[in-house]
């Protein structure tokens, strides 16, 4: 795992979003171990207490578990939960947005689907 953080969100949160990346891109497999708070300020140069909260955050909505004295878990359906998650937050979080910001320079919603489509057909190939 390597983080970049930055001054976008808070610390937390984007130890949080890392842990998620990690697992939705199978570097941290159910029932793999992550890094240890302790580790997290080791490497990323952070309050042990911030990347508690991030841990904490993922623990609370169940994509984390606790192993007495051994550490965090990424727990069975972790991975599924991660993507229903954010399948519910996409079309909020960036179709929305992309539709605003075309209706600001007069790009209409048509337009834009074209673009996504011209731009899928580039990809695919």
């Amino acid at each position: 795992m390597r983080i970049i953080l930055d001054d976008s969100k808070p610390i937390y949160i984007q130890i949080a979003e890392a842990i998620e990346d990690d697992i939705l891109n199978d570097f941290i497999k159910e029932d793999e171990q992550v890094m240890s708070t302790n580790q997290f300020s080791q490497v990323y140069g952070i309050n042990p207490a911030t990347s508690r909260k991030g841990i904490s955050i993922l623990a609370d909505e169940g994509v984390l578990y606790k192993r007495r004295g051994i550490g965090m878990f990424v727990k069975p359906g972790a991975k599924e939960y991660i993507k229903e998650k954010r399948r519910k937050t996409y079309f909020d979080d960036y179709i929305i947005s992309a539709i605003k910001e075309g209706e600001k320079i007069g790009v209409s919603t048509d337009e834009i689907v074209k673009m996504i489509q011209a731009w899928g057909g580039e990809n695919e190939k």
